[in-house]
């Protein structure tokens, strides 16, 4: 099996897809590397890309914050995207485009080995928990998938955009505190 570091290697190589032509930084993924805990995003943005590291712009700060509200910390958690490359002009990834680097993610699960998946969005909960997925109705809602405790939540950027979504956003993060703490306590 694949080392983070060596995966990390490898995608920096990649170019399976049109996103590798226009990225300036690959977006791997980072954080601590057996968390009990990996969010997933959709794909990088524009800070994301430049610096190339996850949730770093007006998102990444108000994910810091809303990991803070749960005594949570970027050291405390694994941090990831669908895609690892940016969609020009920010704009979703295509299913072509998700399709190709899913694997890589997959692999990022693997080495990581998670108990608690987050789904940050709409297009990562499509991919990971049901192609059909509709985050304002069933976001909130844990899904178990064989060994993993699996949920969706509004990605940050959508909170910036309708602070109306704040309050249900909350409710998730309390939900997942009320996980992490009991597969905490679960664990060896």
């Amino acid at each position: 099996m694949y080392t983070l570091e060596e995966l990390e290697a490898i995608v920096k190589r990649c170019n399976r897809c049109p996103l590798s032509k226009t990225r300036t930084n690959v977006v791997f993924g980072e954080g601590k590397e057996e968390s009990i805990i990996m969010f997933v995003g959709e794909g990088p943005g524009y800070h994301e890309d430049k610096i190339g590291r996850p949730f770093v712009g007006r998102a990444g700060e108000l994910f810091d914050k809303m990991l803070k509200a749960i005594d949570l910390t970027r050291e405390d958690v694994y941090i990831a995207n669908i895609v690892k490359c940016r969609p020009p002009n920010n704009r979703n990834p295509l299913e072509n485009e998700s399709k190709t680097c899913i694997e890589f993610l997959r692999w990022q699960v693997k080495i990581v080995n998670p108990d608690i998946i987050i789904c940050l969005g709409a297009v990562a909960a499509r991919n990971i928990i049901d192609k059909d997925f509709r985050i304002t109705k069933n976001r909130g809602i844990w899904y178990e998938r064989g060994k993993f405790n699996i949920m969706a939540t509004y990605h940050p950027a959508a909170l910036l955009r309708d602070i109306n979504k704040k309050k249900d956003a909350w409710e998730d993060f309390k939900s997942i505190k009320d996980m992490y703490n009991r597969v905490n306590v679960e664990l060896p």
